[in-house]
């Protein structure tokens, strides 16, 4: 720890200073500017073209960027005007993002994933003029705000501005690219030029948990700090010439996008991947330095090692098991002082030779550490990761924060928390547990919501809504979200994530949501993992074609679940236990609006549509 951040840790709160300096015109489309002129020949991204992979230079980026804002600016996209872009990730997404900001207009991020209705409130909440989306599905929905010709939207009452609609696999860059070829690049370096650290550089809606999606007002300077931050952080030195990166995320995530920007300013090589389902393939050609993920794609990664070795017969299982539970001792090692014993170092080397060399080359063979963020990992994934080598280094931050404020690295790393705060941001707890961020990286405000951004942002400290602590080291612990506090009617405060998290552990559990607020005591809707129940049922000699709703009053099945609770159960008071679960008949899915792009549970969502399962949890 430096000097200047001892002296600022206490109990309670935490601030790492800035080692970096912000210059009036420092910005991310400066910056990209600048590296791109001082070297044109570095690789930034490695694209699909013509049934082949071709990298792209520095120098061809920027001439591609400049080709496309000179199209939005023919369009008669002005500064401070909105862009919405509606595409799962790829390189167009990168290369219109840098675009809008070029033409000096800001972006509007919205996810593929996006309902109609949700796609039509921020296209009318952002007011943006110009949409681009990626596919036929996604221009459907967005016909529908257009303006006609007289100025009017095709759905009555719609207050959108939309004036024109373009689609990335219908030649919508080429169309810019042709239609600005008269406007000279000089004209992009004025409106670059006049970009200030207060203009609006996104608005970015939050994928919410609740109700409808908020703009928060993130700014030129919220960005550059982000990316200045990230960078002189150590676990940012890995954007450098020379690293792979495979982007997977969708980039409308802040996280995902802010790292990505970052990679691109300092200088790493970028490939992007949409499709999830052949991710693996993709990892394997790239041999990616850095793998970033919710911890949910951790967790996939975990149990598809785990699933394998369950098909493997009873010497597999056992191997597994046993080079599991090394990964964890051995980390848990590591934040002794005498470490790792020389007993436990031979037991490691055996268990990567076996296992962990495997689950390795299933990430690409190179990795070096991945980071993590959106949601909470369980502390025994986070050990088990830094065991077999390839540490996942927690983060936190949200969308109002401008991605990460708070991050583990190295030595300077606790499992379980989600790290110190970055350069230029810190934290405090307040009198009701509720986590604090100020700096540079924090919002505005939320766009057309002054009594939100009232409650949002007080004395320039945003209140997170996440509950947590702060020790004296500075490593933030995220406890809870505030509003999802469950209050029995015995009147005892309960924190369902740290429940949840403990039972989604086991494999043939995919979700669980606790529930219990004004009731005589604590329930959970349980949901399973299609493939491991596959497995449950041919263990228990149960026909593969037996459908789930046919097995929920399952004694055996039963049994297993239970076995899960009472893991839960063993962590907390005799008052906060789960005392009943229900099975429900279909696992939670984004497509149902059940879970955001970053797997959290939408918990009203879910409450309202199994309303009567949670009902017979309080049956007599």
């Amino acid at each position: 720890m430096s000097n200047a951040e001892a002296s600022a840790a206490t109990r309670g709160f935490y601030e790492t200073p800035a080692n970096f300096h912000l210059a009036e015109d420092d910005n991310c489309i400066t910056a990209l500017i600048g590296l791109c002129k001082s070297n044109p020949h570095l690789v930034l991204y490695s694209r699909p073209q013509n049934y082949e992979w071709v990298d792209v230079t520095a120098g061809e980026f920027l001439e591609e960027v400049y080709a496309v804002a000179k199209g939005l600016m023919a369009f008669g996209v002005q500064p401070g005007d909105r862009v919405a872009l509606l595409s799962a990730t790829r390189y167009e997404w990168a290369l219109l993002d840098f675009a809008i900001w070029a033409a000096g207009a800001a972006s509007v991020p919205i996810y593929p994933s996006s309902s109609a209705s949700q796609i039509q409130w921020i296209v009318e909440d952002s007011e943006a003029v110009l949409a681009i989306a990626e596919t036929r599905e996604h221009t459907d929905v967005l016909t529908n705000l257009v303006l006609d010709d007289e100025g009017r939207a095709p759905i009555m009452g719609s207050p959108t501005k939309l004036r024109r609609l373009l689609e990335i696999n219908s030649s919508a860059v080429d169309t810019l690219k042709f239609e600005g070829r008269d406007i000279p690049d000089s004209e992009v370096d004025a409106r670059v030029l006049t970009i200030k650290h207060d203009d609006l550089g996104s608005l970015v809606y939050t994928s919410g948990t609740t109700g409808k999606p908020k703009g928060c007002i993130l700014t030129h300077k919220n960005w550059i700090h982000q990316v200045r931050a990230l960078l002189s952080h150590r676990i940012g030195e890995i954007a450098r010439p020379g690293t792979r990166i495979v982007t997977y995320l969708p980039m409308a995530h802040v996280l995902a996008r802010a790292v990505s920007i970052a990679l691109t300013i300092g200088g790493g090589t970028q490939t992007h991947w949409a499709d999830t389902g052949s991710l693996t393939m993709e990892l394997q050609r790239t041999h990616p330095h850095l793998v970033l993920g919710v911890p949910r794609v951790f967790e996939k990664v975990r149990d598809a090692a785990y699933h394998k070795a369950m098909d493997g017969g009873p010497v597999s299982r056992t191997v597994f098991k046993q080079a599991e539970a090394t990964a964890i001792e051995y980390s848990r090692a590591l934040d002794t002082p005498k470490g790792p014993s020389r007993v436990l170092e031979a037991k490691r080397k055996v268990a990567d030779r076996l296992v962990y060399s495997k689950i390795k080359d299933a990430l690409g063979g190179e990795v070096q550490y991945a980071i993590t963020g959106g949601s909470a990992m369980s502390t025994e994934l986070g050990h088990f990761f830094r065991g077999i080598g390839v540490p996942a280094y927690e983060g936190y931050g949200l969308t109002e924060t401008t991605a990460a404020a708070a991050v583990n690295f190295g030595k300077h790393t606790k499992i379980g928390s989600v790290g110190r705060p970055l350069g230029g941001y810190a934290a405090k707890i307040n009198e009701d547990g509720e986590i604090l961020i100020k700096g540079d990286g924090v919002f505005k405000g939320y766009i057309n919501n002054e009594e939100a951004t009232r409650e949002a942002l007080v004395d320039g400290w945003f209140n997170t809504g996440d509950l947590g602590e702060i020790d004296e080291n500075g490593f933030i612990t995220v406890t809870g979200r505030k509003k999802d506090l469950i209050v029995t009617a015995g009147g005892k405060n309960i924190s369902p994530q740290p429940l949840e998290e403990i039972m989604r552990k086991d494999p043939l559990i995919s979700q669980a949501l606790v529930v219990g607020d004004g009731k005589p005591y604590i329930g959970v809707l349980v949901t399973l993992d299609q493939e491991e129940l596959g497995r449950w049922k041919a263990a228990n000699g149960i026909p593969e074609s037996t459908e789930l709703k046919d097995l929920v009053a399952n004694h055996a099945l039963h049994a297993e679940v239970q076995d899960a609770v009472n893991m839960a159960n063993a962590t907390v008071s005799h008052a906060e236990q789960i005392k009943k679960f229900r099975i429900l008949e279909r696992d939670l899915s984004e497509e149902e609006n059940e879970l955001t792009p970053t797997m959290k549970v939408k918990r009203n969502v879910v409450a309202e549509r199994f309303s009567k399962d949670i009902e017979q949890l309080y049956e007599r």
